[in-house]
């Protein structure tokens, strides 16, 4: 069966009811029902609790307190490193923006400004530039960090479609991390601009930031916008800035000849919060204005 028939069932599925209803169940306080579903859910996806601050299924008061678990003291070591990969997954692609085209998937590209809500302005300061989409499955830990130092400037929230965002759909649904509810959270770092994007799928209740909360719900029909410049925001490496209530892909854009991608990434790869994601440019032969290669590969 083709991509594009596997993912047929979800252009017909009422995505936004469906995850609205799961939000308020994940929501809810159930007792020894809420266990018995967090035990399922640990069973049936391989989750590691063993990694978690609290390992005990029965002493999380609802779902969504379970699915946004910390971690224990020391789980996550940062690596000695420029760049930080900020969550726990698989990297779904990465790799150079050729002009504002980002590879999504074979037979897919989307646009940076497509990404973004569509502002041309934003999206200019990453021409030629680099992305990387990460995934997160089920079993993964949920909370999202700073891949360096940076200063918050703006936040876009961007209605959109609820796919489901897992590989199978990335190859069938056309610009589908810009078709996805999202939001934009943009930074100043000692390179310049860099972009987080949290992507929300089917049955992702909500998005939140450690600044502003939960983002969603409500869910609206228009681009909302907060900026932030007074007071100011600083997050260092490292910092949690946000989680998914369910699973979901993170997109970060970086400017041209920001960085140079770790070595032993490749797509499908796992990849864990707080190891090597990349390395300035010029520690691999980047130079500004200059050409060269944004996947680590000299």
């Amino acid at each position: 069966m083709s991509d594009r028939l596997a993912v047929l069932f979800q252009y017909l599925l009422p995505k936004q009811a469906l995850t609205t209803i799961a939000g308020k169940l994940a929501e809810r306080a159930a007792g020894s029902l809420t266990t018995h579903v967090i035990r399922w859910f640990v069973q049936r996806y391989g989750v590691d609790l063993s990694e978690a601050a609290n390992p005990d299924p029965a002493s999380y008061r609802s779902f969504n307190e379970f699915f946004t678990r910390p971690l224990r003291a020391g789980a996550r070591p940062l690596a000695d490193a420029a760049f930080l990969c900020p969550v726990d997954g698989a990297i779904s692609q990465f790799g150079g923006i050729e002009g504002d085209q980002m590879f999504q998937a074979k037979g897919h590209r989307y646009s940076t400004a497509a990404l973004v809500g569509g502002n041309r302005q934003l999206a200019a300061r990453f021409e030629n530039g680099a992305f990387a989409t990460l995934y997160l499955s089920p079993r993964d830990y949920h909370r999202i960090h700073m891949p360096v130092d940076g200063r918050l400037t703006r936040m876009i929230h961007v209605p959109g479609e609820l796919f489901s965002v897992n590989p199978t759909t990335a190859r069938g649904v056309p610009g589908l991390f810009a078709r996805n509810e999202r939001v934009v959270c943009v930074f100043e770092a000692e390179f310049g601009p860099f972009v987080l994007t949290l992507v929300g799928a089917t049955i992702v209740g909500s998005m939140a930031t450690v600044w502003h909360g939960t983002v969603n719900p409500p869910r609206v029909r228009e681009i909302r916008e907060w900026l932030y410049d007074d007071p100011q925001i600083v997050l260092k490496k490292g910092d949690e800035m946000g989680r998914f209530l369910l699973g979901s892909t993170v997109v970060m854009l970086f400017p041209k000849d920001a960085l140079c991608f770790n070595p032993a990434w490749a797509p499908a790869r796992p990849i864990r919060m707080g190891e090597m994601m990349a390395n300035p440019a010029e520690r691999c032969g980047l130079t500004p204005g200059g050409s060269g290669d944004s996947s680590g590969r000299t």
